[in-house]
């Protein structure tokens, strides 16, 4: 009467656990990814980028009326290394050691005619600015503000006995070039050509290879922020943010370049983090295989007579839970063999420790036997329970390292300016959602990057 009691409790118990159930699947949440970078340039660097691409001649006037019916022809150049200095978090201070060469002499007529001498010029003078620059959601570069503080030296000379300051003259033409060419162009130098060779590195779609399978991953910006200021005394600082969505690719569909960038938005966020979600799946045959492996030689005993041995496992979704059918063995110590299929659910869970995927909150039901594989499963179901809980588990080692590997090596970089390194990135599963294909798995990366500037 005991058993047929306990026999009957299992029954009741188990109606509501149908492996035939058709019960809705969780939404997949879309994996989104956020990288947010303090950045400090320091000056010398600055500097160093700045006469790397300023250019030797600024500019050349011809015929410039002096008075006194006399006339020049300049050429301003560039006459050394510039320095930079920031006077507070906004404005610039800059030294532009300037080169000025050229001739000057009468004008065309009169004594022109009969005195053909001309008065060659070259002085030097550094001529210290101020300028407030502006980073443009364009991508370019603007100077909506421009001080000429200080000539830096007089520019004079003797003509036909004739003294002449032409300091006055030179500042004029300083101005003047500001305006045409400085302060009426929001769009005065380009960043993106030097933005886009990192972003084409650290964009450019990979693959990632997972438990012998290659996967496709690329980054599809739709948010890039940045704040900048200057730091006196120290360099230019950035807050740079970075949102978009990684996407998952077949193999023989991986995109070649990495996606355009988007406009730049206002940047409020000062940390160093990095936040990448990544989608991935095991499908269902790839489960199958990796829970198979983990029951080698597993017997579980049902009584004093029989003991269970898993043969084959089939997993599936059973709505917000993973379904697992588990054929069978109860082998008796006289060589009697049952045949019988378990039907298991439970909530996949993450261990961090062993870095794998373990069911937990176990059920299960027996699918169909024979009346002693029926009395045994419920006699002994709390040890099977026990046991099947400590052996159903799916690894993740390889899956975590081969994007870690795969990460750390896309978002290092090293250009002539800069090495960026990722520092602590550690990468954990965010969930486990069931699909009809198979277990989703979208995994988080965090980490903090380290800048060494040259």
């Amino acid at each position: 009467m005991v058993i047929f009691g306990i026999f009957l409790t299992g029954l009741s118990a188990c109606k509501t656990l149908d492996p035939a159930a058709s019960l809705p699947l969780p939404t997949v949440p879309s994996t989104r990814s956020e990288v947010n970078v303090p950045v400090e340039i320091p000056f010398s660097t600055l500097s160093r980028v700045v006469n790397g691409i300023a250019p030797a001649v600024l500019f050349r006037q011809r015929g410039v009326d002096l008075g006194n019916g006399l006339v020049g022809d300049f050429v301003f150049s560039r006459n050394g290394e510039i320095q930079l200095r920031g006077l507070d978090q906004q404005r610039l201070e800059v030294i532009f050691p300037l080169k000025i060469q050229g001739e000057v002499g009468l004008k065309p007529g009169g004594i022109r005619n009969l005195l053909q001498t001309k008065v060659p010029i070259s002085s030097n003078l550094e001529p210290v600015f101020v300028i407030n620059p502006e980073l443009q959601p364009n991508w370019y570069l603007g100077i909506p503000e421009f001080e000429l503080l200080d000539l830096g030296g007089r520019l004079t000379l003797s003509v036909l006995g004739i003294e002449l300051d032409l300091s006055a003259l030179v500042r004029q033409e300083i101005r003047r070039y500001a305006d045409q060419e400085i302060l009426s162009k929001s769009n005065l130098l380009p960043l993106k050509p030097w933005i886009e060779p990192v972003w084409n590195q650290l964009g450019k779609p990979m693959l990632v290879e997972v438990e012998g399978r290659k996967i496709g991953l690329s980054i599809l910006p739709d948010s890039l922020k940045i704040r900048e200021y200057l730091l006196p005394g120290k360099g230019l600082h950035l807050d740079l943010g970075f949102e978009g969505q990684v996407q998952i690719h077949p193999v023989a569909a991986l995109p070649t370049l990495a996606f355009p960038l988007p406009k730049i938005s206002p940047n409020t966020n000062a940390s160093n983090r990095i936040a990448l979600q990544l989608p991935f799946a095991f499908n269902y045959l790839e489960m199958d295989a990796l829970i198979q492996n983990s029951f080698v030689g597993l017997s579980i005993p049902l009584n004093k007579n029989y003991r269970l041995q898993p043969t084959q496992f089939r997993t599936q979704a059973y709505g917000e839970r993973l379904g697992i059918t588990v054929s069978f063995n109860a082998v008796s110590y006289q060589g009697d063999t049952l045949t019988g299929e378990l039907f298991l659910v439970g909530k996949p869970l993450y261990d961090p420790t062993a870095r794998e995927i373990r069911v937990e909150d176990l059920d299960f039901v027996l699918k169909n036997g024979s009346t002693k594989a029926v009395l045994g499963t419920l006699i002994k179901k709390g040890k099977i329970r026990r046991q099947l809980t400590q052996r159903i588990k799916i690894p993740m080692g390889e899956t975590l390292s081969a994007n870690r590997n795969g990460l750390e090596e896309r978002l290092s970089l090293e250009t002539p300016w800069v090495k960026v390194s990722i520092q602590d990135l550690q990468i954990v599963p965010l969930g486990f959602y069931p699909t009809p294909t198979g277990l989703a798995i979208p995994l988080q990366a965090t980490g903090i990057t380290a800048i060494q500037w040259k």
